[in-house]
C-alpha cells in the first residue's frame, strides 16, 4: 500500500473540455473538506469538481461523488484508478472546465480515468509515493517476575516494535505492533514460548 507525500496535477484536454486532476494526501474526513473548499473557491468557474477518497491502513472508508456528472462516469472511475494504485490516505479531486461539446458517459469516463492516471504517473516520477504497511496493535501480558520474557520474545521477532510497557498490580504488560498477516506465526509462537499465552489483540 501506498501514501502520497505531497500534492501533484496532471492536465488533459477532451474535445475542448479541460480535465485538471489532483491528488492530496488526506486522512481524515476534516482535511478531505478543507482541501475540497479550498479548490472549489480557486476554480470557482470550473463546472464540476469530482471526487474519490480512500482512507486507513488498513482501508477502513472510502468514497467518491460525480459533482453533477452522470452516475458512475466521474468519481467511481477515479476511486478505481486509486484502487488499482494501492493508495490511502488521499484525496483526488478532478476539475472539469465544460468545452461545449458532450462526450458521452463512456467519453466522460475515459477522460476522468486518464486525468486521474496522469497525475498519479507524475506523483511517481517525482517520487512522491511512500510505501506503507498495514500494522496490528497487540499486547503480551506475564506475571510482574518474568517481564523480561515478553522482551526477549519480540526482540527476535524482525518486524515486531515495541511500542509500550507497563506494570499493574502482579502483572506486567508489553504493547507492541507487527505488519497484518504475520499476527498469526507471531501469536502461534508466544503460545509455544510462554506456554499457552495469548496475544490480547486490538480489534481492527
Amino acid at each position: 500500500m501506498k501514501r502520497l507525500l505531497s500534492p501533484t496535477q496532471f492536465k488533459l484536454r477532451e474535445k475542448a473540455s479541460v480535465f485538471l486532476a489532483e491528488l492530496h494526501p488526506a486522512g481524515d474526513a476534516a482535511t478531505r473538506s478543507e482541501r475540497l473548499i479550498t479548490l472549489r473557491k480557486r476554480d470557482f468557474d470550473a463546472t464540476h469538481h469530482c471526487v474519490a477518497w480512500r482512507e486507513g491502513l488498513p482501508i477502513q472508508a472510502w468514497g467518491s461523488d460525480d459533482d453533477g456528472e452522470p452516475n458512475g462516469t466521474a468519481g467511481a472511475p477515479m476511486l478505481r484508478v486509486l484502487e488499482g494504485a494501492d493508495l490511502t490516505d488521499v484525496l483526488a479531486v478532478c476539475i472539469r472546465w465544460y468545452g461545449g461539446t458532450k462526450l458521452g458517459t463512456g467519453g466522460l469516463v475515459r477522460a476522468y480515468t486518464e486525468a486521474l492516471q496522469g497525475a498519479l504517473a507524475e506523483a511517481a516520477q517525482a517520487d512522491l509515493l511512500e510505501e506503507v504497511r498495514a500494522m496490528r496493535r497487540g499486547r503480551l501480558e506475564t506475571e510482574a517476575a518474568l517481564a523480561h520474557l515478553p522482551f526477549a520474545f519480540l526482540n527476535a521477532q524482525p518486524q515486531a516494535e515495541v511500542l509500550e510497557q507497563g506494570f499493574e498490580g502482579a502483572h506486567s504488560w508489553v504493547l507492541f505492533h507487527i505488519p497484518v498477516g504475520e499476527d498469526s506465526a507471531l501469536e502461534a509462537a508466544w503460545r509455544e514460548r510462554s506456554r499457552g499465552g495469548l496475544i490480547h489483540w486490538e480489534s481492527s
